[in-house]
């Protein structure tokens, strides 16, 4: 063994040893306390971190506040957008208020027509559909205990999609739009005007009938005097006095000439989306 690794080299492994097993049975009796060579070592440690750390950490933090200044601007110029565009709406809408009141009052319209288009929109859950192909319908949980009666409109947020039909005391059954037949009496016609850029042309037409194949409505009984084009909005007039006026039906998506050519027919591609009905309206008019 002498000859192997020297009278010296052995004298420092032994010593080595000695002191490596010395400090594993010095450092492992105490579990929560650092022993001086422990501290020693940690606080060696711990400076040269924090000498790396913190030059480190504020670069970071720096090229981090320049992103998220990026992002404050960018959301800064969305909203100065949406409140420009508030602002320039909210002004439109006063103007066309204040104009609407003065005409009425300039005409002496009664309390009831100045109310007449006042709709009280009442939401309500679409709770179930039915299965039957010939009987589009569907039940919302709103009833009698809600004021809801048969005839109110139903619509989504895009447009009409039926009128209730039946109700219980906490749900009621509405009749579709696509559910409507000009051969079966139980269905309502739809009397409907349309609209060009915005603006009420003076048309007038009857929505009938619902072609399941093609899934259009169809108007017919339009005079040849009202020159309906594709793309026309479609709304209904609210003559007969079960759908409230101003709801939009539909678009125009093609014109044609209808029986004996005394009138033309359109075909309407309905507004809202009949298959998936989930949350509607139920349109509340106001009591003559």
């Amino acid at each position: 063994m002498i000859k192997l690794f020297g009278s010296k080299k052995l004298i420092v492994f032994m010593l080595a040893f000695i002191f490596f097993i010395a400090l594993m049975g010095f450092t492992s009796a105490r579990v929560y306390k650092f022993s001086w060579p422990e501290k020693f070592m940690k606080d060696s440690v711990s400076f040269t971190q924090s000498l790396f750390y913190k030059p480190a950490s504020s670069i970071a933090g720096f090229f981090g506040e320049i992103r998220n200044l990026r992002v404050i601007y960018e959301e800064n110029k969305v909203l100065k957008a949406t409140t420009a565009q508030y602002a320039r709406d909210r002004v439109r809408l006063n103007y066309l208020e204040d104009e609407n009141k003065s005409l009425k009052s300039n005409l002496n319209f009664t309390e009831r027509q100045k109310n007449a288009n006042n709709y009280t929109f009442r939401y309500a859950e679409a709770t179930a559909q039915s299965p039957d192909p010939f009987n589009n319908s569907i039940t919302i949980n709103l009833g009698e205990k809600d004021g809801i009666v048969a005839n109110m409109a139903v619509m989504t947020e895009k447009g009409l999609v039926g009128r209730i039909i039946s109700t219980s005391a906490f749900y009621s059954n509405v009749q579709l739009i696509s559910d409507l037949n000009a051969k079966e009496t139980a269905t309502k016609a739809i009397a409907a005007t349309t609209m060009d850029n915005g603006k009420l042309t003076n048309s007038f037409g009857m929505i009938e009938s619902y072609d399941a194949k093609t899934g259009m409505l169809q108007m017919t009984k339009i005079p040849p005097a009202n020159k309906l084009k594709k793309g026309d909005m479609v709304i209904t007039s609210g003559i007969g006095g079960v759908y409230p006026r101003g709801i939009i039906i539909g678009t125009v998506d093609r014109v044609g000439v209808g029986e004996f050519g005394i009138t033309h027919v359109a075909q309407v591609k309905p507004a809202a989306n009949l298959k998936q009905l989930k949350d509607v309206f139920i349109v509340e008019v106001p009591k003559s």
